[in-house]
């Protein structure tokens, strides 16, 4: 299974690196830095890279690769759920999944380490058991282990590792009982130059904040179902019910978890929130070209778009933009060719433009093809994919507890061609 595990950051530096079988040699590292080089883009590095001898098997999460050597073939989508559920860990012990937060807790990531992964093979990947296991880091925590030389791993098994739900804690109490869900959609499109849409599709996520006391059994129904497609539930979902009744029905963890994730890729049920109108142009005579962008709202029953920025990456011998917003503000890099258009909030009345002339080197030919906006945006309280939660009803205990809702639609790789 997996041999050994390598955090590399942005820079190309490993700065962490764990063997659970054989020490595997650093050198392993190259083939993935090839790939990289050749990807460009930290989000383009191919998920699986074959070498002589090993599988790199990686993920890119918080500006960090986790990079997996792995020796023998497996499932590679296994290999890349455990890696997340790594990161995931170390969001939730330390906050954030940061080089630096890694760095500062480098005792406690090791002992996490030590326990999700038993000879190669994930063993405790569950936030309840492994905080039962190893205690959360604070600040006296750390105080008494540094003058008593002790650590932070517990002494005694968690009680859900050998429960028929291992994933809840036993007696487990809280003042104020409440269960938040959140509804995340990420919505993918790409538009032609007319604004037709050539590819959309929405990619959900449903996380849940659950703080309830005693050994509570939740039921969550949804008012148009069948709108998801390739769904994945956590564990405690119980599928036969989803299956037959298309309600979610389950035991729910202690604390924050994510529930379950699906697609909606019927293009004409993906809504496109935004319209843009835009003319960018190289003249063949002179070293200079025109730009003109503006965007609206469309199809955000009646939410506001927020959180606008539109990126384009120039061609090379665009040396600069003289450019003129009605809205917001824009930055161009000449070294990385990058324009950076911050809209902000979209206004109906008044719609966002952006215009004006680009310099060119002088002597070239004009180039080729226009380059492509890439659009960044947010809604909330809203679910684009037109998804509601029905209602939430609570059996096994006898307490009201407090309950909410909250949807919020992103951007994920919005495209517009020019």
């Amino acid at each position: 299974m997996i041999h050994s595990l390598f955090l590399i950051n942005n820079a190309g530096d490993i700065f962490l690196e764990k063997h659970w079988k054989s020490v595997i040699s650093r050198s392993v590292c190259d083939y993935f830095f090839e790939a990289q080089e050749k990807a460009g883009e930290p989000d383009n590095v191919p998920p699986v890279i074959r070498t002589p001898h090993h599988y790199l098997i990686n993920i890119y999460r918080e500006k960090i690769f986790f990079v997996s050597v792995i020796q023998t073939e497996v499932p590679p989508l296994f290999v890349i759920e455990f890696l997340h559920r790594v990161a995931e860990m170390f969001q939730d012990y330390f906050g954030e999944c940061s080089e630096v937060a890694i760095k500062d807790n480098v005792v406690i990531v090791y002992e996490l380490l030590e326990e999700m992964l038993d000879n190669g093979f994930p063993l405790a990947t569950e936030s309840n058991i492994l905080k039962e296991l190893i205690k959360p880091p604070n600040i006296l925590r750390s105080m008494v282990n540094t003058i008593t030389g002790s650590s932070n791993v517990g002494e005694t098994l968690p009680t859900g590792q050998l429960s028929t739900v291992p994933w809840r804690r036993a007696g487990v109490k809280y003042t104020n009982n409440e269960a938040y869900f959140d509804v995340v959609e990420e919505i993918d499109a790409i538009l032609d130059k007319s604004g037709t849409t050539v590819f959309a599709e929405i990619q959900g996520v449903i996380d849940a904040c659950v703080k309830l006391s005693g050994m509570p059994d939740l039921t969550l129904s949804f008012m148009n179902p069948r709108l998801l497609d390739d769904v994945s539930f956590h564990p405690c979902v119980r599928f036969k019910r989803w299956e037959s009744e298309r309600v979610l029905s389950f035991i729910p963890p202690d604390g924050n978890f994510r529930l379950m994730s699906y697609h909606v890729n019927a293009q004409n049920l993906v809504a496109i929130p935004v319209y843009v109108k835009q003319n960018i142009s190289f003249f063949e005579s002179g070293s200079s070209g025109r730009l003109d962008i503006t965007v609206g709202p469309k199809q955000t029953m009646g939410k506001m778009v927020e959180c606008v920025i539109v990126t384009i990456h120039m061609p090379k011998v665009v040396l600069s933009a003289n450019l003129t917003p009605t809205q917001g503000n824009y930055t161009y890099d000449p070294v990385t060719k990058v324009l950076v258009w911050d809209i902000g909030k979209l206004n109906q009345q008044k719609l966002p433009n952006l215009k004006g002339s680009l310099s060119l080197q002088s002597g070239t030919p004009k180039p080729e093809e226009n380059p492509s906006l890439n659009i960044d945006l947010k809604i909330q309280q809203l679910a684009i994919s037109g998804l509601k939660v029905n209602r939430l009803d609570m059996y096994g205990e006898k307490y009201k507890p407090f309950k909410g809702v909250k949807y919020v639609t992103k951007a994920g790789k919005f495209q517009v061609r020019t």
